[in-house]
């Protein structure tokens, strides 16, 4: 299993992080994700089929690319 925290700054209140939490819960393998307004960062935790690829594709896809 693998846990990976991606910087977001398009991060900016609850809705975002609502977003983002159920966008990337829909990846098979995705165990957890666990979005933060305040700090601009998202903790996902996944395992096989699901790929950080797949992951950085995704935030790009719905508007909230991971920096850094």
């Amino acid at each position: 299993m693998n846990s990976t925290t991606y910087n977001i700054p398009n991060i900016s209140c609850n809705h975002c992080v609502k977003t983002i939490e159920f966008e990337l819960g829909g990846i098979p393998g995705i165990e957890d994700v666990k979005a933060n307004a305040e700090t601009k960062t998202t903790e996902v935790v996944y395992k096989e089929p699901a790929t950080e690829e797949q992951i950085i594709k995704l935030l790009d896809e719905i508007n909230y690319p991971a920096v850094g």
